[in-house]
């Protein structure tokens, strides 16, 4: 196995060498096993005998552990300085296809960055992550993904008392907004340009000798971010907490805290209890992004000149609306553009937020579909017939238009229309059993968010509507 540590050798300055501290007892519970085979790991590395290496106390050849210092805006206010408060960057695995991933260890204990906190991660919101990271992954949106959970007898103190447990999540890079921030507003806009030209260098090198470098480099990071939103916004996914230090350079999905999969279509949907103004609601997703790239934008002010950076920017809105529009006719089934798509599309969601429709269902149920077909099992999903009898024969003859097969145009729509998302409930279904040692359906719910598009019948209880005491759970940024 290949380490490298680029940010360590080549960026100075941008972190703290620092060992992981280890949990007490601490014992692998769960992994990954097509990730890691994807890493080259058998299974022999997730034996007794290797659980130290998952848990910080024995660092693998060429490791190179540090903190990453960062800063950034947390909920729209300026927070100052942050940085990895309770995660190591262990080292860069470097496989033999010329990919690069880090390896990041989360819940590793204090370091320089921890402020008030204990440096600790619990059981709970570990396999949240785990469960999370996976489930976008399988959904098609870049994010980080999640090798290993262990747990430990140690406690650690949230809202009660928790068992503390490590995350080792892997991910092409950890470099964030807030980096650019932090010596932006330090004043060392030398360090700025030495970020910008790492990234550049290892994640961008087709730009490397282009004398517009800088403007190609933050053009593309502003098309990232769009498709990643309307990704999110797509299949129903809210983050929960989009500060500037938990947003990625490479448009990647990073840091799952109170993130939540939408149930009920409802656009103003809040999914994380701290978030007491509702700033990073669902529909506030898209607006938020485009805030940050500005924030962005401001901390390489040094190297782009103010026009630069607009016509930068300007690029976000058409972004997100192609790739959205794009996203949302292939749920829908539309396979060629037509001028009344959009009508269509925003009639469906009206009725679906009036009725409170089940987002994930009704586009399943829809991919169904038959063009010719009187009636659709979907009808009994609403309440207002007349309502959905008039959208329906709309949609009805817009298929037409298409002149493709029913059997076609479903299988493309199973293929955009999951049949299992990650619901609130099921993850702390997985919770309950593995903080009891059972760890059945954290197996069975991560079989089925690797595969979610499946009509498995193995996961029929996965894609049942929520039971009601699902809507009293209240996840919060400690989650």
């Amino acid at each position: 196995m290949n380490f490298n540590n680029t940010w360590h050798d080549e960026l100075g300055g941008f972190y703290t060498a620092l060992n992981p501290t280890p949990l007490k007892n601490a014992r692998l519970l769960y992994h990954n096993a097509a990730l890691a085979g994807e890493l080259g790991l058998d299974e022999s590395w997730f034996t007794p005998e290797k659980s130290a290496v998952w848990c910080g106390e024995t660092l693998l050849p060429g490791m190179a552990p540090l903190a990453q210092v960062y800063s950034g805006h947390q909920f729209g206010v300026w927070a100052g300085q942050l940085g990895d408060g309770r995660g190591i960057l262990l080292g860069e695995q470097q496989l033999a296809d010329g990919r690069k991933f880090d390896w990041h260890l989360k819940g590793a204990g204090l370091t320089p960055y921890s402020r008030m906190g204990d440096g600790r991660a619990v059981l709970r919101s570990t396999i949240r992550e785990f469960l999370a990271s996976e489930a976008i992954f399988h959904l098609g949106i870049p994010g980080s993904r999640a090798l290993t959970i262990v747990t430990s007898d140690e406690p650690v103190y949230r809202e009660t008392k928790e068992r503390g447990a490590m995350l080792l999540r892997v991910a092409e890079s950890h470099a964030r907004f807030g980096h650019f921030e932090h010596f932006f507003y330090q004043g060392q806009t030398q360090k700025v340009r030495q970020l910008a030209d790492y990234l550049i260098r290892h994640h961008w090198p087709m730009l490397e000798q282009e004398s517009d470098r800088y403007l190609l480099w933050f053009s593309d990071v502003v098309a990232r971010t769009a498709r990643l939103i309307a990704a999110w916004q797509s299949v129903g996914f809210a983050h929960g907490v989009m500060n500037t230090d938990n947003m990625s350079v490479l448009g990647l999905t990073l840091d799952y805290g109170p993130y939540g999969f939408l149930d009920d279509y409802q656009p103003g949907y809040i999914c994380n209890h701290s978030d007491y103004q509702g700033r990073y609601a669902f529909d506030n997703q898209p607006m938020i992004g485009l805030w940050n790239l500005n924030r962005l934008a401001h901390a390489l002010s040094d190297l782009l000149s103010a026009d630069r950076l607009r016509q930068a920017l300007s690029g976000y809105e058409p972004a997100l609306m192609a790739a959205w529009g794009e996203n949302m006719r292939a749920k829908l089934g539309l396979l060629t553009p037509q001028k009344e798509d959009n009508d269509l599309l925003t009639g469906l969601l009206a009725l679906m937020s009036r009725e409170g429709s089940d987002y994930t269902r009704t586009f399943r149920m829809l991919s169904e579909v038959q063009q010719r077909e009187s009636r659709s099992p979907l009808r009994d999903e609403f309440i207002d017939r007349a309502a959905f009898d008039e959208w329906y024969q709309r949609y009805q003859q817009r298929l037409l238009k298409d002149e493709r097969s029913d059997e076609e145009r479903q299988r493309l729509m199973k293929s955009v229309n999951p049949a299992v998302i990650l619901r609130n409930y099921l993850a702390q279904q997985a919770i309950d059993g593995a903080e009891q040692g059972d760890i059945t359906m954290l197996q069975h719910l991560h079989r089925a968010l690797s595969d979610p598009f499946s009509d498995a019948p193995e996961f029929a209880d996965l894609t049942r509507r929520p039971p009601d005491w699902s809507k009293k759970i209240e996840v919060s940024c400690s989650s």
